[in-house]
């Protein structure tokens, strides 16, 4: 099946978004197919400029991939309105998709890492335009199961329980699935690195790290209670490190269920604390840094909780909106640590947390395995070959 015995095919790789967090979800995959299956000609394409920056960090990780790059042209000419709007809306991505038209109309397939850009076959009229589909993240959220995974043609899963999940819901009844592992951490060497040191002192570091869904985010509620506690602790390290959208489009509105909050400015005497680091949006964000170096997780519905437990580790859950949780699988991960619903709570819950980790241990574990089809074989690779196969077809 590998080189020569490929038909040729020209295969795009889209990367359309605000910021760059999903870059690594699918770019692994683009290099290595570009390199096992010489006859695929493969074109990553970018939206700005911070996106290819990202691909050429990763880039270096596949020597001899043959990827060609294409930066998507913004033909209304009026970036500053784009600019302005894209603040309130993510009314660019669908301008870019809606422009270049034309330029996609030439590829047999587009791999993706989101669902917006369904829109080409469905509104934009490339209705033979094969959409696959890589995810970004495996997290638990509703949305990520609901049926706009069932309108692609192939679809790339991290493991069993997503793959479980989706058949479930009727996703897939129309659709072609691989579990194929997290070419992410292909991306970024996730599986051999180790932590780094953030702080000048030996005390646990913890990671908090809200979702920027306003219905779902423990940021708006609890945020400022959570920060001020670890602010006058001695004890504790304290990683402020939001979902990457939350401080870009600081008016923050969801569509799956409608809600909307605005994210306030974090105060100087957070952001100067010597025993907190308050990070809304740099690489060490997406590039698994704190969740590879902070000794605990604090969060809500992020997907990063299950990069973060790759290596089993103490883990508080922020129940701000007072949900009915257990048996929901989109909170599945809230049964590895406790769950608190206030801040003041963090006084006996990390402790807590940290003396009782040999009783979730085993659970995260499960929770991991069930996550991550990880194999011997790179992530990025089966990703490759399951794509080759289904464009061989």
């Amino acid at each position: 099946m590998e080189g020569s015995q490929m038909p040729g095919k020209h295969l795009g790789f889209l990367f359309n978004h605000d910021h760059v967090h999903q870059v690594a979800h699918s770019a692994p995959i683009a290099f290595e197919l570009s390199r096992a299956f010489p006859q695929i000609r493969v074109t990553l394409i970018v939206s700005s400029a911070a996106q290819c920056e990202m691909l050429e960090v990763i880039a270096a990780r596949f020597p001899g991939h043959r990827c060609a790059f294409h930066l998507l042209a913004d033909r209304r000419g009026w970036a500053w309105a784009n600019a302005a709007l894209d603040r309130l809306a993510p009314v660019r991505k669908l301008w870019l998709l809606k422009d270049n038209v034309e330029f996609f109309r030439p590829f047999d397939a587009l791999v993706v890492p989101e669902k917006t850009s369904l829109l080409l076959r469905s509104k934009f009229g490339l209705k033979h335009l094969r959409m696959i589909h890589t995810r970004h993240g495996a997290g638990d959220r509703a949305v990520g199961f609901d049926s706009h995974s069932g309108e692609f043609d192939l679809v790339l899963l991290a493991g069993e329980k997503i793959r479980e999940r989706l058949q479930a819901s009727g996703a897939l009844a129309a659709t072609r699935a691989a579990v194929v592992g997290y070419p992410k951490f292909d991306a970024v060497g996730a599986l051999d690195a180790g932590p780094r040191k953030l702080f000048d002192n030996d005390r646990p570091t913890v990671l908090y790290n809200p979702h920027c869904a306003p219905h779902l985010s423990s940021w708006y509620r609890m945020g400022r209670g959570i920060m001020e506690f670890f602010h006058r602790s001695q004890d504790y390290n304290l990683i402020v490190a939001p979902h990457v959208m939350l401080y870009r489009r600081r008016l923050q509105i969801t569509v799956d269920r409608f809600s909307l909050a605005w994210a306030r400015s974090i105060p100087r005497r957070y952001r100067e604390c010597p025993h907190m680091l308050v990070d809304t949006g740099s690489a060490a964000c997406t590039d698994m840094t704190y969740t590879i170096t902070a000794d605990v997780y604090l969060g809500d519905v992020s997907s990063q909780i299950c990069e973060f437990l790759v290596r089993p580790r103490p883990c508080i859950f922020v129940n701000a909106h007072r949900l009915e949780w257990h048996n929901d699988p989109s909170y599945a991960a809230w049964n590895l640590g406790p769950v608190i619903e206030h801040a003041n709570e963090l006084a006996t819950q990390l402790p807590l947390a940290l003396s009782s980790q040999d009783r979730y241990r085993p659970l995260q574990e499960a929770y991991v395995r069930e996550t991550f089809d990880l194999t011997p074989e790179p992530s990025s690779h089966r990703a490759a070959v399951a794509i080759a196969e289904f464009l061989s077809d």
